[in-house]
């Protein structure tokens, strides 16, 4: 019994050179801790003054990276946290929340800061921490907001391995973690570059002139509607959805991301038909589907060869642009301010908003010649891959951290 004890205290995967197995302490035992108190209304140096107050909101962000001084600490009930220490988010909805402090700050009641002893590392503990949240909301909380108190947090039963591991744990999970900020940011910068694109690349309100443009286009922007450069304007298929058949793909409103408005592969199906299915519900270049219908009227697509056979499904409408124009730009002039204003105006209805084919083919767009609609489409796309790319190195990132917190500890 003794032998299967150990082998159950031994994680999944773990660092070359050590063997033996963990153990099982009280996190108050490996611990010191404290909560803080709330500034007086007086103490200027805590509220807008030099001495930056972390609140709970701060630890879920992972947002301390303020400026301070020690200035007005010893008379306030506040207490300060310095670099390294481990502060959890003791009340309401962010209880469970974990991080380890950058610099020094005032905390109050409801933050709980956590000073491991000698033989514990700091982010060895805030990984096991995060890694037991759902545990912890839902045995303290029963699931939902409320709050935890410093004895519950000190009374956690903790499988722990020896100093050295503990380190390696915590260096290579804070190293995962710093490469999902860097690609989070890099993501984030990207986003916002392209909306200042958006902004700037397309006229705005009835001008026929953008802000920025390509060197060598000098003439007026020309209002067409959008059924002048396309045709079809069909409404889609009306079946359900199967598991997907490995090749004929079903893209309902629901498949396509609503940040890069790619077809989302992680959960493909297929259209739910016995008989062969009619041709005309098949996407093909050039080809952009709107949402007609819902919370997600005015929400586009456009296909790429790349996302394979695909079949669109009935509340999504597909356009299919004509060689007079060019399908990445039609497609980018669906993410400006001015779309999003038409589909606001035009979605109005006594139920439900939405917005039917003949109105969509009746949008006015501004559109430029076909050689600068090329070439806004282009950057436009390769700006699209570079957001992607950084987007799945997230999302891939993410999925090894949470393999890793699985397999590395017991």
């Amino acid at each position: 019994m003794a032998e299967q004890h150990e082998k159950a205290l031994v994680p999944q995967i773990r660092f070359t050179g050590f063997t033996d197995p963990w153990e099982q302490r009280k996190l108050g035992e490996l611990t010191e801790s404290y909560s803080g108190g709330t500034p007086a209304a007086g103490e200027s140096e805590f509220y807008g003054g030099s001495i930056p107050f972390i609140r709970s909101a701060e630890i879920a962000a992972e947002s301390t990276e303020l400026f301070l001084t020690e200035k007005g600490y010893e008379s306030s009930s506040a207490r300060m946290v310095k670099p390294g220490d481990v502060l959890y988010a003791l009340y309401g909805a962010t209880s469970g929340e974990v991080a380890v402090s950058r610099q020094k700050g005032a905390i109050n009641q409801a933050i709980l800061a956590i000073l491991p002893r000698d033989d514990c590392d700091a982010r060895y503990i805030t990984a096991w921490l995060r890694k037991q949240k759902g545990y912890i909301v839902t045995t303290y909380l029963q699931g939902g907001q409320g709050n935890l108190s410093g004895m519950i947090v000190k009374n956690l039963e903790v499988f722990i391995p020896s100093l050295p591991e503990q380190q390696k744990i915590g260096f290579m999970l804070s190293h995962l973690d710093s490469l999902i900020t860097l690609h989070q940011r890099k993501y984030d910068k990207l986003c916002v570059l392209k909306k200042s694109m958006l902004d700037k690349m397309f006229p705005k309100g009835g001008s026929l002139y953008p802000e920025i443009r390509f060197a060598g286009f000098t003439d007026p922007w020309e209002q067409r509607k959008l059924g002048e450069v396309a045709s079809g304007f069909e409404y889609g298929l009306n079946a359900a959805a199967s598991d997907f058949d490995g090749e004929k793909k079903y893209l309902r409103i629901t498949d396509i991301d609503d940040q890069t408005r790619e077809f989302r592969t992680d959960d493909l199906s297929s259209p739910d038909i016995n008989n062969p299915i009619d041709d005309r519900y098949l996407l093909k270049e050039g080809d952009i589907l709107f949402a007609r219908t819902g919370a997600s009227v005015g929400k586009t697509y456009l296909y790429k060869a790349s996302d394979g056979k695909t079949y669109y499904a009935g509340f999504l409408i597909r356009a299919h642009v004509s060689d007079e124009a060019d399908a990445g730009f039609i497609f980018q002039s669906t993410l400006t301010e001015r779309y999003k204003q038409f589909v606001l105006l035009t979605s109005q209805r006594s139920g439900q908003p939405g917005i039917n084919a003949q109105e969509y083919s009746d949008l006015l767009l501004p559109l430029p010649s076909l050689m600068e609609q090329r070439r806004i489409g282009a950057f436009f796309d390769r700006l699209d891959s570079l957001i992607t790319l950084h987007q799945r190195k997230l999302e891939l990132l993410r999925n090894i951290k949470k393999s890793m917190l699985d397999k590395m500890f017991v």
